[in-house]
């Protein structure tokens, strides 16, 4: 718990009733404890998670850990932390984890920071991202060093408009003062990126394409796994609930219209036609309409 960093650890107990709830409903990767536990095969393995701390992530968090597994982990929202399951993580010792509900922007990008940073490591072995932002902060601060150990300039939160970025660089521009080599080390230390969202995913083409990616990266956003589960089946679950939890009415003789009849666009209509709504769907492309 030393090294965590949650909004109450008072919540761990109502986290561990859920996370035991989830492990029945999850069981692929319950599976792969009882048939890989004993062998160990992640044992010595350095792990960074940058995704949802949810309680489903936590099933995924002690999944690692059953492997072997060493896990230091964020969230990849400011928004979308569940703070009893970061307890439950955090006091079982599972993984250290740096997330709550209601983070700052800055608090963001310092927890970020934090899960990346492994104390008398020079970073992690693997990383597991949503969004793309622990990528980011490795390339972004080896690009800072490069910048610094070059003519000394130091990264100036004031030289851009975006509020987010501006944290980005106040976090570089501290790290590099104590360490000037930190990103360039974890860079090498990294064998490799997993990213499921879209557009972490279109960032890394992107990087690739102009030679900056500085380790491999695994496509998980269009892993058949996914794209026909997730995107289908789990915004078909997701989007009445969140809507319902947000808003508190009444879905059935609305009007919505679904921009784009994709996986998700789909399993979106679906669940609106479910709820009772009356369902208008818009798409440019013909194939998927």
């Amino acid at each position: 718990m030393a090294d965590s960093k949650v909004k109450d650890i008072g919540l761990a107990e109502f986290g561990r009733k859920e996370l035991k709830l989830a492990e029945h409903e999850m069981p692929g990767l319950m599976e792969t404890r009882k048939e890989y536990g004993a062998a160990q095969p992640l044992k010595g393995v350095n792990i960074t998670g940058s995704l949802h701390m949810t309680i489903q992530t936590g099933v995924l968090i002690e999944t690692l850990q059953a492997l072997g597994a060493t896990v230091r982990w964020c969230s990849c929202n400011i928004f979308s932390t569940q703070d009893h399951a970061a307890s439950a993580i955090a006091k079982a010792q599972t993984a250290s984890v740096f997330a709550w509900k209601g983070e700052t922007l800055e608090e963001y990008w310092w927890c970020t920071e934090q899960a990346l940073t492994w104390p008398g490591k020079d970073g992690p072995d693997m990383i597991v991202d949503d969004g793309g932002d622990a990528t980011l902060l490795i390339h972004e601060g080896k690009r800072r060093e490069e910048a610094f150990a070059k003519d000394g300039t130091l990264p100036d939160p004031a030289e851009t408009e975006n509020a987010e970025f501006k944290c980005v660089l106040s976090v570089l521009r501290e790290s590099i003062q104590k360490d000037p080599t930190k990103w360039s080390r974890m860079a090498k230390t990294v064998r490799g990126v997993s990213e499921e969202t879209t557009t972490g995913v279109h960032r890394l083409i992107q990087m690739a394409e102009k030679g900056e990616l500085l380790f491999p990266a695994i496509n998980v956003n269009d892993c058949v796994t996914k794209s026909k589960f997730d995107n289908v089946y789990g915004c078909r679950h997701s989007l009445p609930d969140g809507i319902m939890r947000a808003t508190d009415v009444m879905i059935g003789g609305k009007r919505v219209v679904v921009c784009g009849y994709g996986d998700v666009g789909k399993g979106s209509a679906f669940a609106m036609r479910g709820a009772g709504a009356r369902v208008i769907i818009t798409e440019v492309d013909p194939i998927c309409a």
